[in-house]
């Protein structure tokens, strides 16, 4: 009776993950395994994020404040496993105008901790605050201000990289090729150049226990952490129109230091600075030659941009979790048209469960040339399962 309960309940599982495949989804890290037998498993999460947000002249009389409730995303997280070695992933993610896309789709052939192979939809190589995510950042909102790099969608591109961890996973490296940037009739990249994406950090103190070659911002004192890394990119033609073409570099450095304080809190401290290069070219806006939003197309600026933030984890739990007061500044300055932009984040998260539940209350002021400084209200729900 036993065996024939567990055969019931298993085909329960499965006919409730058959049914999720189909709604929009996360990449969490969380998540409920299903084995199937020997090395053979499936691992399934979700999350969402919702906000409401009030901007200062953001209604439609264009006046008074907008008072907005968002769906910000919404994610299905699928991994199987064949044997240890062979490994693959799907994850979805709801967009702004409320389609469902494919956010990851990638092979995994790891064979060892020092050297992987993915192939497929993935993070190239980038900043830590890419690597992150929306997910796993200090802050509600993605620093898009200064992580610029080009993607296909929400940070990834199609290719191939292989990554590893050396040094008792201290030393975390990643290196790709991928589509890349411009891939339109009448745009700079005719020729099918590929993008070229690389990434090395080091960890100091502890080793960061993120999988593979992704990072988070924040662990809640779980781990000290003192890291620095390099990241760059790289493709030929891959900025302007097939008549004005730029070769398009990039590159960045970025640094995160955590210490759990003992009695006192958890103090992070993280900054980031980058450097774009178009050659000199303007790029063709994201919409030349009737791309969408997942062509990979226009939108580059040749530019220097910064990041610095901190966060302080209160100790003390008040209800179900523990205060985390937030501070983030971004700036970006456009070579080609003299324009600069910044944004001031001041925070608090209410910390619930770590990244898996949340709840952030954030006031934004952006300012940029020639025109009024803004601010906004943002209250925001994050959970994971």
């Amino acid at each position: 009776m036993s065996g024939i309960i567990n055969t019931t309940q298993r085909r329960l599982r499965l006919a409730l993950l058959a049914t999720t495949l189909t709604l929009p989804a996360l990449a969490a890290q969380a998540g409920e395994t299903i084995s199937a037998g020997g090395d053979k498993s499936i691992t399934v999460g979700l999350g969402v994020r919702a906000s409401f947000t009030s901007v200062e002249d953001g209604a439609p009389d264009g006046t008074s404040r907008s008072a907005d409730f968002n769906l910000d995303s919404v994610r299905l997280y699928i991994s199987g496993q064949l044997t240890p070695m062979i490994k693959a992933t799907f994850n979805t993610e709801r967009d702004s105008a409320g389609r469902v896309e494919v956010l990851d789709g990638y092979a995994q052939f790891e064979p060892a901790d020092g050297i992987n192979l993915w192939v497929g939809r993935m993070l190239p190589p980038s900043d830590r605050a890419n690597l992150d995510g929306p997910y796993y950042l200090n802050t509600w909102a993605y620093p898009g201000t200064v992580s610029q790099y080009p993607a296909k969608f929400a940070g990834r591109d199609d290719g191939a990289t292989v990554w590893g961890k050396l040094l008792d996973k201290k030393l975390v490296y990643s290196v790709g090729a991928f589509e890349g940037h411009n891939r339109i009739t009448g745009a700079s990249n005719q020729s099918d150049n590929l993008l070229y994406a690389g990434r090395v950090a080091y960890n100091f103190l502890d080793a960061e226990p993120d999988p593979a070659y992704y990072t988070s911002s924040t662990y809640y004192g779980s781990v000290d952490v003192l890291t620095l890394a390099f990241a760059a990119q790289y493709q030929q033609d891959g900025v302007g129109t097939l008549a004005r073409r730029g070769d398009y570099t990039a590159w960045n450095v970025d640094g995160l230091f955590e210490k759990k304080l003992d009695g006192i809190g958890v103090v992070t401290l993280e900054g980031a600075y980058y450097q774009y290069d178009t050659g000199g070219v303007a790029d063709v806006p994201s919409s030349f030659g009737g791309a969408g939003p997942t062509d990979n197309v226009g939108g580059l600026t040749q530019g220097k941009a910064y990041l610095v933030g901190g966060a302080f984890l209160i100790p003390a739990k008040v209800g179900w979790g523990q205060f985390q007061p937030t501070v983030r500044y971004q700036h970006f300055d456009a070579d080609l048209t003299g324009i600069s932009t910044s944004q001031t984040d001041l925070g608090v998260n209410y910390i619930i469960d770590g990244h898996n539940a949340r709840i952030s209350a954030e006031y934004v002021i952006t300012s940029t040339t020639g025109k009024s400084d803004g601010n906004a209200v943002v209250l925001g729900v994050q959970l994971q399962f």
